[in-house]
């Protein structure tokens, strides 16, 4: 596949240490996407942009903030079924900020995503209640950008989601699939979130998936 260096961007979704092996909520093998994504940024990408989460201690996602309840349980909010996770991501400490190794060179904007305290933030497009608006969409269109390309963490929540929003938005959308690591919670007798999460984004919005060595540059 090609790269088209002027209009097709790079979004890296949450590679922070928290996400990564030590880290506070660990994808596996989350530390594995920061060498395939900095490849993809040497070689055929021109443009990129990059998530953060950045959550206000005592998140209403904390487990913590929920006496009695464990992380991975879920409970009803405002805005519909919320699941819970270990403190992560934290404003200000190291967990929450981007990965020491990724090569920022190329990336142009930081989006900073779940740091309003009652809700949480999983796309890059669109806070959890579905009303509050990051504007990356805006930004996105204001530079020329058509096509999104994602890598991150992690593939089955916020690269996911993501990637729904960004087809909602009217981009065209490709997962970089060895630039993502997934959390792979069980759904079923061999089924994970991952799983579920691929086949929704392919047979509904049409999302294609890629390996990053089938991109090249024009």
């Amino acid at each position: 596949m090609r790269v088209d260096p002027v209009t097709d961007v790079l979004l890296a979704v949450d590679v922070q240490p928290d996400f990564m092996p030590g880290g506070a909520l660990p994808v596996p093998g989350g530390d594995q996407v920061v060498p395939v994504i900095n490849r993809l940024l040497a070689g055929p990408f021109r443009h990129a942009v990059a998530t953060q989460d950045w959550h206000p201690p005592g998140h209403m996602s904390f487990a913590s903030a929920h006496p009695g309840r464990a992380p991975f349980e879920t409970v009803s909010v405002p805005y519909g079924v919320q699941t819970l996770w270990p403190d992560h991501c934290v404003q200000c400490t190291p967990g929450a900020a981007l990965h020491a190794g990724l090569d920022q060179s190329r990336i142009e904007l930081i989006v900073r995503k779940g740091f309003h305290p009652s809700v949480d933030s999983y796309s890059a497009f669109q806070e959890n209640d579905r009303v509050t608006s990051t504007c990356l969409d805006v930004w996105l269109r204001a530079r020329g950008f058509r096509r999104l390309f994602l890598a991150g963490l992690a593939t089955d929540f916020c690269v996911a989601w993501s990637a729904e929003d960004a087809v909602r938005a009217g981009f065209e959308v490709v997962v970089v699939e060895d630039a993502c690591r997934g959390i792979g919670l069980s759904t079923g007798p061999g089924r994970t979130t991952v799983d579920d999460a691929r086949d929704h984004l392919r047979h509904t919005h049409g999302v294609r998936f890629v390996d990053s060595a089938e991109l090249s540059a024009v």
